[in-house]
């Protein structure tokens, strides 16, 4: 390509340079024939301080600015650089609007040119990263970068990334540029100035497209290679108990899999458990401890029995991180160890994976299309060369294209089967195909509760499962038996239907009726609508001022949560809710039963084009969505079940209608016996965190266990915790008096710093609340004026959970990881990513959290312990997930300090460390205990 363009980064001390701030540092680079071939770089004296936040973030000081040249001294030499180049940069908006406004106040003009936004790019051209922070983006593109933030790094490394995304778009299929050359007009960068001469070049000089790409009805997607990596089957198929030695021997499998074996007690005696509970037809829990190799444990027995009986065996994980696990590590660690071959398959649920079918329909229709569905419809359109998959978990959507995703994603209802064009190759029933003929089959909770309720069941029959993370079970359940809306499923379901828009429903519906000759009548059921959706933004409203009114708890997001019995609540205003979710039922239902009829009538017509036919299945989709939305209008607020809980979350600071009304069941434990546990042969349950006080009594109760004779089993960790591990616990904390005492906040930012500050470690310290969270935040942060700790606070510093764990790894020594709820589990920070462990309150569930409130009132009526039944247990396996973050492997060494005193001052305290591995407990002022581990170290 014979473009020139220049790449440009600026450093400036703020964002807005018509409020003064001004640009202190620059980086161009430029780029022609697919490589670097000049630079421009220089300081430039703002004539103004840098604020101390851009200096922490840049490294630039006042004295590296002072005595540069000023703005208007550069600004010629840098317009005689860009001169007849496109202009590219990471976040062009900011780059171009800033220094173009620079220009303009010295009397100069930014050139006129075609314009590259590098992250955007990487969205269309990269849809799987995680990231698009420059800086993760090149690190994962393993590309030195070696002084974030700097102009002419920042600079260089954005023209490698430019140069990487030029050489990718070289290599897409001519019909996907094609595409891409259609659907990218109005996105941030001049896309089409770079298709053209690609699409040229293609369409007049020879070429050979990727072998493994296929041209399918106008869309270029990944070919499906069928491999046979089976290994040629024994003559004479040897049992589980017949293999151990051939699996441990000193020149057993495992020992030839793994470099560096080891063999572990504990992961034998799991796989025996597993394979004895199997054969036995026996329900087990097995406790296994951190280090165990747990997924091993189970996944050789159940692979050897599989392949006994003919028949798959379920794995069930809660967290796509150990879904991963499984896919990325562990299956092709089984693959090595297994004497035969043995078959895997992955199945999600539906709404995971792209119809392409309707992604080929939603193409054709890109006038109207938002910024947001454009770019996401170009991420896909590369996705689709790249995944085999096509599970939605692979992309990094926007929120907008999240939203998207709902149009595009696979559903039972819309399925034409055999007259769809593309079902040999749907994402969906591959997947479903692969899991027909596999041995292991690796799916989630969610799915596998889905499965049971089913009667038209989405996994192949099995008869026995592994359940890991076995703790989340009883809340996978509650999630799943719940029923929740909210205004805006509502009103997504209604502009699915009709609302007059041209691609909705109830037009499609007209469409396919008049090129059939028929003639519907659909006045009464769009005028019913527009009345329901005057009715539904009223609902809202209401209940909006209902809850901000009524309720006084808040949640972990920052809502207003209000617990309700709908026919016991009183006021006028509730009258008026009920009245109107009775207004919305009989909307709804003129409406529905217009529109079915509609669509009864035109879908009998026996000869029906493959385009009618999927039009017909969006219809009906559309329709299921919306009846799906008005029952549960009804469930919620016109109906009672006293089994039960009810309630409302409302924004305080939202719109108006940003309302969610939720209902779960109190208690699982009869319905996952009923219908899960009396249908199987054997499900084994597997975790870190099952036993309280080395009692599995609290997971029996609650799963609905004690009619099947459980086995329940203790596997020991084989780390030596006694001499890798010490348990702290500050004498000198002061006791909390209510969920926002300032005392004990500063008093536990003041120990934190110090603790940081002495051992210049990484820590992660664990809160029960994100607004404590913030508080201590900050004042650690205010502690810390030197700015020698890295401090990343979950909620406070920008990005998600594995992006802030991205930036905890990668941080030098001394860094905080500030962290609640999903930072208590499924973090592995091995050796010095963490050393130090900070829990700043036993965590208890809030009393107030609606489904926890419900089950102490039942546990009450039914005579049981609220506390000793219910609290006190789910404290405690929480506070041992939380422990479980530290020690991960035989080399790892570290502290916990605990500074909640109710685990010394309160009789139950004691439970919680009775639960714990042996590990040394002290007790004592923070600076002797400080003193007494550092010394402890020494010794090490």
């Amino acid at each position: 390509m014979s473009q020139t363009f220049v790449v440009l980064d600026l450093e400036t001390t703020g964002n807005a340079p018509r409020q003064g701030a001004r640009i202190i540092q620059i980086g161009a680079v430029k780029v022609e024939g697919g490589k670097v071939t000049d630079r421009f770089s220089t300081f430039v004296d703002p004539f103004c301080d840098i604020p101390p936040f851009i200096t922490e973030l840049t490294g630039i000081t006042d004295e590296d600015v002072s005595g540069a040249p000023a703005f208007i001294d550069v600004a010629e030499d840098l317009l005689k650089f860009m001169d007849g180049s496109g202009f590219v940069a990471h976040n062009v908006p900011f780059d171009k609007g800033f220094l173009k406004a620079q220009l303009e106040m010295e009397g100069l003009q930014f050139p006129s040119t075609v314009q590259f936004d590098t992250v955007e790019m990487s969205r269309v051209l990269l849809p799987k990263q995680e990231s698009y922070k420059l800086s993760e983006l090149t690190s994962s593109l393993d590309m030195e970068h070696e002084r974030p933030h700097q102009a002419d790094s920042d600079a260089e490394m954005t023209a490698e990334l430019f140069l990487f995304l030029l050489h990718k778009l070289h290599h897409l299929p001519l019909i996907t540029l094609q595409t891409l050359s259609q659907i990218t007009k109005g996105l941030k960068s001049d896309w089409l100035a770079l298709f053209q001469p690609l699409i040229h070049k293609k369409i007049t000089t020879s070429h050979a497209e990727d072998d493994g790409v296929e041209v399918f009805r106008q869309l270029a997607i990944k070919k499906v290679i069928q491999k046979d990596d089976r290994k040629p089957e024994e003559v004479e198929f040897k049992t589980f108990t017949e293999s151990n030695n051939e699996i441990f021997g000193e020149i057993g499998t495992f020992a030839k899999a793994f470099v560096s074996f080891e063999e572990r007690p504990g992961q034998r005696q799991m796989m025996t458990e597993v394979h004895d509970a199997f054969n036995d037809h026996a329900h087990a829990l097995i406790e296994a401890g951190t280090g165990t190799g747990k997924s091993m444990a189970y996944l050789v027995p159940s692979a050897y029995y599989a392949k006994t009986i003919k028949k798959p065996v379920v794995i069930s994980t809660y967290t796509i991180p150990l879904q991963e696990q499984l896919l990325q590590r562990d299956l092709q660690l089984l693959s090595s160890v297994l004497p035969f071959s043995i078959k895997t398959a992955v199945l999600k649920g539906r709404g995971n994976y792209l119809d392409l079918r309707k992604f080929e329909q939603v193409m054709q229709q890109i006038d109207d299309d938002s910024y947001d569905v454009r770019l996401t419809k170009a991420q896909i359109l590369i996705w689709l060369l790249e995944t085999d998959y096509g599970d939605v978990e692979e992309l990094n959507l926007s929120s907008g294209g999240k939203t998207f995703w709902l149009t595009v994603q696979s559903d039972g209802v819309s399925d034409l089967g055999k007259y769809n064009p593309w079902f040999s190759r749907c994402f969906y029933h591959r997947s479903r195909r692969n899991a027909q003929s596999a041995d292991l089959i690796i799916t989630n909770h969610a799915l596998l509760l889905t499965d049971v309720v089913q009667s038209n069941a989405l996994l192949p029959t099995y008869s026995h499962a592994v359940i890991d993370e076995a703790h989340h079970l009883e809340e996978a359940a509650s999630n799943h038996f719940g029923v929740s809306t909210s205004y805006l499923s509502f009103g997504f379901s209604i502009s699915r239907l009709g609302e007059g828009q041209e691609h909705s429903a109830i037009q499609k519906l007209l469409k396919v009726a008049k090129a059939q000759g028929l003639t519907l009548n659909l006045k009464g059921a769009e005028e019913a609508l527009i009345l329901l959706k005057e009715d539904v933004d009223e609902l809202f409203r209401m209940i909006h001022v209902f809850a901000l009114g009524e309720g006084n708890n808040a949640t972990d997001v920052g809502r207003i949560s209000y617990v309700f019995k709908s026919f016991s609540e009183q006021g006028s205003l509730w009258q008026a809710i009920l009245e109107c979710a009775m207004r919305i039922q009989l909307h709804g239902e003129k409406t529905l039963l217009e529109v079915t009829q509609a669509y009864t009538l035109t879908s009998e017509e026996k000869e029906l084009t493959y385009a009618t036919r999927a039009t017909l299945a969006d219809i009906q989709v559309a329709i299921a969505m919306f009846e799906e939305q008005v029952q549960s209008v009804y469930e919620l607020l016109l109906e009672y079940d006293d089994q039960f809980v009810y309630w409302i979350e409302a924004e305080p600071k939202g719109a108006k209608n940003a309302t969610y009304l939720y209902a779960k069941p109190i208690e699982v434990a009869n319905q996952l016996a009923d219908r899960f546990f009396a249908q199987k042969k054997s499900v084994v349950m597997t975790s870190a965190t099952l036993t309280v006080n080395q009692s599995f009594s609290y997971q029996i109760d609650r799963l609905g266990l004690h009619d099947f004779g459980v086995r329940t089993s203790q596997v020991e960790s084989p780390f030596l915790y006694e001499k890798q591990m010490k348990l702290f616990i500050p004498s000198d904390v002061p006791n909390i008096r209510g969920g926002n005492d300032e005392l004990f906040v500063q008093d536990i930012a003041i120990k934190i710093w110090r603790i940081a500050e002495l051992t210049q470690k990484k820590a992660l310290v664990l809160f029960t609340s994100y607004d404590m969270l913030k508080k201590v935040y900050y004042y650690v942060k205010d502690l810390d004026e030197s700015s020698s700790l890295n401090l990343i606070g979950q909620g406070v510093t920008s990005g998600s959970r594995t992006r802030l764990l991205k930036m905890f790894k990668q941080a030098e020594q001394a860094a905080i990881l500030f962290g609640t709820s999903s930072f208590w589990e499924g973090i592995d920070l091995p050796g010095s990513e963490l050393e130090y462990l900070m829990i700043v309150r036993l965590p208890f569930a809030p009393p107030n959290q609606p489904l926890n409130r419900a089950q102490i009132e039942q546990a009450k009526q039914t005579g049981k312990n609220p506390f000793t039944d219910l609290s006190l247990p789910q404290a405690v396996i929480r506070f041992k997930q939380g422990f479980g973050r530290l020690i991960r492997t035989k080399q790892d060494y570290g502290a916990v300090f605990i500074f909640d005193r109710r685990i010394k001052t309160t009789r139950y305290g004691k439970t919680f460390i009775d639960s714990l591995p042996p590990v040394p407990v002290y007790e004592g002022k923070l600076e002797t205990l400080l003193e007494q581990h550092l010394h402890f170290r020494e010794e090490d």
